[in-house]
């Protein structure tokens, strides 16, 4: 009798992602996941028609929740899964490369592997990526290089642990602080021809940044307040 192979479930969250997410729903779609569920956090766009079309399961916010809110109330929502793969919107069909997070986890040498892009223009300073990986180290003694990476594949022990998620663009960090502290193996895998839309150096981009930086400042502060 053939084992029953390990339910995997990709997320993407997605905020007025039109012109991208069908392509990353079709890349996921690739891999050896069986469903793709798009997020779409309060678009005011077609992005979950693009969604639906590309063959996504697709759960809607009618107001602006946040990265991490969304993707905690669309947990809240579905079925437990053996593996999770997680993903942001606007990798379009780079996101055909996670296939290599998910056999790092698949096949038992991490709980928690976090996808690493390839050196890309158009960033910021670095300024919150710093202070994210600073934060990491000095709350779970692990050294990030990509510690803002939204590309990740992860058990569905692992997400039960980190769960609640933290608020907005905190979740990440705290995601890595979290599995760490539960004991949690955690890897992080360089992801070649991975891409995305970068923010760029214009007042939306430093907004963003901005923003970001905050909301990671808050989930870092409650995980300190924690550890003593």
């Amino acid at each position: 009798m053939t084992p029953e192979r390990p339910r995997a479930v990709a997320l993407v969250t997605a905020r007025n992602e039109e012109d991208r997410v069908g392509a990353t729903v079709g890349a996921l779609l690739e891999l050896a996941v069986d469903e793709v569920v798009v997020v779409d956090d309060g678009s005011g766009d077609a992005t979950a028609a693009a969604a639906l079309a590309a063959g996504a399961t697709v759960l809607q916010i009618p107001r602006h929740a946040g990265k991490g809110r969304a993707m905690e109330g669309a947990l809240r929502r579905l079925p437990p899964a053996d593996v999770w793969l997680l993903a942001d919107a606007d990798l379009g069909d780079s996101a055909i490369g996670l296939g290599a997070l998910l056999e790092v986890v698949r096949e038992g040498r991490a709980d928690l592997a976090v996808g690493m892009f390839p050196s890309l223009d158009g960033g910021g300073f670095g300024i919150v990526k710093r202070a994210s990986a600073a934060s990491i180290h000095l709350l779970a003694r692990f050294d990030a290089e990509e510690p803002l990476s939204g590309q990740r594949a992860l058990t569905g022990a692992c997400l039960t642990a980190v769960r609640p998620l933290a608020r907005g663009f905190g979740v990440e960090t705290a995601m890595t602080i979290d599995a760490i502290r539960a004991g949690m193996r955690v890897v992080e895998v360089p992801v070649p021809g991975l891409s995305h839309r970068p923010t760029g150096r214009r007042l939306s981009g430093f907004v963003h940044r901005g923003r970001q930086g905050v909301q990671i400042a808050g989930a870092v502060a409650t995980r300190t307040v924690r550890r003593r």
